[in-house]
């Protein structure tokens, strides 16, 4: 299960059924079967307050995630993790970006699945895997809106 959860101090209208949709997706074409996944939006004081107690970064970011990887004993379903969208910082990135903050926001979305996933980008190794393949979903669940 795709858990959204929407900060109600965020005073941005988005389609969040769109989201889950994205995260899924990114599971199943990565062939990881179905996790639970909690992803947050966010305000850019919550993501600067979490960015500098959990990485020591006193700015925001765009988003983060956090690996929790166990097995909720109430329910047998894997947790795979949270993932921290900060919808101030992701409105900006897609003017600069020219497109719409629903595409920012799934961009974002499949980014931080990934990190949960073990995707990472600190090394040129690292982003020459990882980035070509965030962009291949992100147009692969474009192409999917467009059709329906």
């Amino acid at each position: 299960m795709i858990d959204i959860q929407f900060d109600s101090s965020t005073k941005v209208v988005i389609d969040t059924s769109h989201l889950g949709q994205a995260i899924a997706k990114t599971l199943d074409i990565l062939k990881k079967p179905e996790m639970d996944i909690t992803l947050r939006l966010i305000d850019d004081h919550e993501m600067h307050r979490l960015n500098l107690t959990f990485r020591g970064e006193d700015k925001t970011t765009d988003v983060l995630s956090f690996n929790q990887d166990f097995q909720d004993p109430e329910t047998g379903q894997y947790y795979l993790g949270d993932i921290l969208i900060s919808v101030p910082k992701a409105t900006v990135q897609a003017a600069d970006h020219g497109h719409s903050l629903i595409d920012e926001i799934t961009f974002l979305s499949i980014h931080g699945t990934l990190h949960l996933l073990g995707y990472d980008h600190y090394t040129e190794e690292e982003k020459a895997i990882m980035w070509p393949l965030q962009d291949k979903i992100f147009s692969q669940i474009r192409d999917l809106a467009e059709q329906g």
